[in-house]
């Protein structure tokens, strides 16, 4: 399997899109935008990532298909990563592969992450590629219209 990260393209969007309303994943991702299906904010959205400076979003390609996206964002000492992976692909190292190549090529440290506190695949590639636990919070995630506890975790080195 050939894991690889690229500059997003216009064609990569209608692929994200398809991702981010699949229900399970929703689900596990737990703080996602209020309305997924809502097309005109994801292409605003998505505007945005790849106009702004301070941010570093790569596509996740398998064997040259578009399988998920993984990105950087946030203030100086405060960025965070964030990834989704097409739940076809989940459990395959996908996502720590991707990871790992972002971390390569964005250097700074200290990066953050948040991960809802049930989502272990999440937690385990987070702590795969370096990030310890640091904190713990609560919050309405979207993703599953109701409180969920979250983890705060960090990369120092």
């Amino acid at each position: 399997m050939d894991i690889a990260l690229r500059p997003v393209h216009d064609s990569d969007l209608p692929v994200f899109f398809r991702q981010t309303n699949d229900p399970e994943s929703v689900r596990m991702a737990a703080f996602t935008p209020e309305d997924p299906a809502d097309r005109d904010r994801f292409e605003a959205k998505w505007a945005h990532i790849r106009s702004s400076p301070e941010i570093v979003a790569r596509t996740v390609l398998v064997d040259g298909d578009v399988v998920g996206s993984v990105s950087v964002f946030g203030e100086a000492g405060e960025r965070e990563v964030t990834y989704w992976i097409d739940r076809a692909y989940w459990g395959k190292g996908i996502a720590t592969a991707a990871l790992r190549a972002l971390l390569a090529e964005v250097t700074e440290r200290p990066l953050y992450a948040r991960v809802a506190a049930d989502n272990a695949g999440s937690l385990r590639v987070l702590r795969a590629c370096g990030f310890q636990v640091t904190g713990e919070a609560r919050g309405y995630a979207p993703g599953r219209g109701e409180e969920t506890d979250e983890l705060v975790l960090a990369l120092e080195v």
